[in-house]
């Protein structure tokens, strides 16, 4: 540190200006930085304030004048060099408490800054034309594939209703069922730009939250139930009739998890539950839960599964298929409407999705009529419904008397499915004969292998050979 008489100076390699100047004006002391910033050489003591600053110090009889507060406020002042170039500053203007005559000024160049924020607001106005565009492209382009698919898509049925042969019926049947899965890919590309581009707007009205949760499980029961799962849906009397939100919305985040869980669920059940958690005036939380025994995730992958374009890993994705867009949609979707989602999981152990979203209560608080619902069709609902946790356990353990039931109970309906050349149930069935074997000597795996290579290659003699070599093992 420098000192002059009892003022005790800043050091000088400090990064902002100090210049110390007396009540004359004349300044007594210029660190580096201003040395360096108004060009000055050992000349710039000596030099007057009102030199640096002439639009805010000017040359009195007693001195200087100025209307500057002089205190720990920082003022937007402009600062001229030795050449009278000026450049903005950000400076504090303070009396020294060491000595009561002299003043300091200490000063931040403000031309680099205004520099980089301007570069920084360009580059900002750049990525959001360049959202708009990709935003834009992505609409066009999505519309653009939507028009030829779903013109494939309408001639393929007209071909189905006429009088075709059996090869000629499954490969429409397949172009068919590749037209809808184009159809899902192209809606949730659409969706994912809207959502990242801020474009996308919900459509809250009032509807029947009950028929709405009646549709949803006439678009799973089906399928969940060919394989030989059990489902469950409830719904809590606190809900009213009728509610306001976007039902279109819901439902897609409904699909979009009890699809996942009966893909990744070979046996044991699914549940869907929803309840009421709050109610704020005329507004309430809807709590649902979606529930399955499936293979689970581990705990270090579960902060990929709401990420974009993300699987928990690529065999994942090899062998289930999906873009790694549903579930960020549906992050967004519940975000959207107020709530948040979570998961809680365990490998081999099942997932637990959980989402909560606000609607609107045009009922304002008055109760659905029954005391409790249970959505059970016990037409569709196998005796494995009631299963526990430590029979489900049973199940994963090759070996068991409840993995080999279940091990011949697939595999019948896997060959089944073969003989009337449904290939793409043989597939499911044959996921779920996979996993019911994952525990299984390497010579068990190496029949279950050849035989889902036969089936993916539809070749009727090598899965009728590799069916009756599981079977002789059972």
């Amino acid at each position: 540190m420098e000192q002059s008489g009892n003022c005790i100076f800043p050091m000088e390699d400090a990064l902002e200006m100090i210049l110390m100047f007396d009540q004359t004006g004349t300044i007594s002391y210029g660190n580096t930085a201003a040395r360096k910033r108004l060009e000055y050489e050992e000349e710039l003591c000596g030099r007057n304030i009102s030199d640096i600053f002439p639009n805010t110090f000017r040359l009195s009889e007693n001195g200087f004048e100025s209307d500057l507060p002089f205190g720990n406020e920082l003022q937007n002042l402009v600062a001229y060099r030795k050449n009278l170039t000026c450049f903005p500053v950000e400076a504090r203007m303070i009396r020294s408490t060491d000595c009561q005559d002299m003043y300091i000024c200490m000063a931040n160049d403000m031309l680099e800054r205004n520099f980089l924020n301007r570069e920084i607001e360009q580059v900002r106005q750049e990525a959001k034309q360049a959202m708009k565009v990709k935003s834009e492209f992505v609409a066009n382009i999505t519309h653009e594939l939507r028009t030829p698919v779903n013109g494939v898509l309408g001639n393929v049925r007209e071909l189905l209703n006429d009088d075709l042969d059996a090869q000629m019926t499954k490969s429409l049947r397949l172009i068919e069922r590749c037209c809808e899965d184009m159809n899902k890919i192209i809606n949730n590309i659409l969706d994912f730009s809207k959502l990242e581009a801020g474009k996308f707007t919900l459509e809250p009205r009032r509807f029947d939250f009950r028929n709405m949760l009646d549709y949803v499980k006439a678009h799973h029961i089906n399928k969940i139930t060919e394989k030989g799962l059990a489902f469950f849906m409830t719904v809590s009397p606190q809900i009213p009739e009728y509610v306001i939100g976007d039902e279109l919305r819901i439902v897609q985040i409904l699909n979009n998890l009890l699809s996942n869980a009966q893909k990744f669920t070979s046996f044991g059940k699914i549940t869907l539950e929803v309840v009421k958690t709050a109610q704020v005036n005329d507004k309430m939380e809807l709590f649902f839960i979606v529930k399955d025994s499936g293979i689970g995730i581990d705990e270090a992958d579960k902060e990929k599964l709401f990420q974009s374009f993300s699987q928990v890993d690529a065999s994942i994705s090899r062998k289930y298929g999906g873009t790694g867009l549903g579930l960020n949609i549906c992050k967004q979707l519940v975000e959207l409407m107020g709530g948040r989602i979570e998961v809680e999981s365990e490998k081999n152990r099942g997932s637990t999705f959980s989402f909560s979203i606000w609607v609107g209560n045009e009922a304002d608080g008055e109760e659905h009529s029954s005391q409790s619902e249970e959505f059970k069709d016990s037409k569709f609902v196998p005796s494995s419904d009631f299963m526990d946790e430590e029979k489900t356990e049973n199940i994963r353990k090759y070996g068991t008397s409840e993995n080999t039931e279940n091990l011949k109970r697939n595999l019948s309906k896997l060959i089944l499915c073969v003989e009337m050349e449904n290939w793409e149930k043989a597939e499911m069935f044959m996921g779920t004969i996979r996993q019911l074997t994952e525990e299984a000597p390497p010579e068990v795996k190496r029949v279950v292998l050849r035989l889902k290579m036969a089936i993916q290659k539809e070749n009727y003699d090598k899965v009728t050979a590799g069916f009756e070599e599981l079977d002789k093992i059972l």
